[in-house]
């Protein structure tokens, strides 16, 4: 099998899953693909470029799961359990995507989702809101993963989702009254 960025992505994403974050390391995934660690960098400039990718990836996966009906409400919680369930389908995923250095175009089309649905409510201070947003979701899923814990996953859904009603109970309280009609 030819070495590309594809071959070793998949490879790195594999090894994520088996071993967590920490035990990821370039000397790892060189054996298992075979090779030595100079020929990751033919396709990766360096190990945190290569977590950027898995991250971007994550992501990507995610983006497939937003919604574009419904009221904002609905969509902002599409989207924050679908960044949650990506990042729990991995280990040590919320903490890949928290740590992203640099965000490549699924990462921006996945955040411009969540700030173009609260700009169109009229939630002022779009960029704000929805770092607060990501922020709860990526903190409470750190969280969640580093602690392991026994806790039945119902149980962890039911704490996010009440977590994430108080999010969007704040923002809700933010969203500007539509101009009366007639008026300008």
């Amino acid at each position: 099998m030819a070495l590309n960025q594809a071959v070793v992505l998949d490879a790195a994403i594999e090894l994520l899953d088996e071993t967590g974050l920490d035990e990821l390391t370039t000397r790892r995934l060189a054996g298992r693909l075979g090779v030595r660690v100079g020929a990751l960098y033919w396709h990766y400039a360096n190990k945190q470029a290569l977590l950027d990718a898995i991250a971007e990836h994550m992501l990507a996966v995610a983006t497939r799961r937003l919604r574009t009906s419904g009221t904002w409400r609905d969509r902002v919680t599409a989207f924050a359990n679908a960044h949650r369930d990506t990042m729990l389908a991995h280990p040590d995923g919320a903490r890949l995507i928290a740590t992203m250095s640099k965000p490549g175009p699924a990462a921006t089309e996945f955040l411009g989702h969540l700030l173009r649905t609260l700009d169109n409510e009229g939630i002022p201070e779009t960029e704000a809101c929805a770092d607060v947003v990501t922020s709860y979701v990526n903190g409470f899923t750190v969280e969640e993963q580093a602690r392991r814990s026994a806790v039945p996953r119902a149980e962890r859904d039911e704490a996010f989702a009440t977590g994430l009603e108080v999010v969007l109970d704040g923002l809700a309280a933010r969203v500007r009254p539509a101009p009366p009609s007639g008026a300008g």
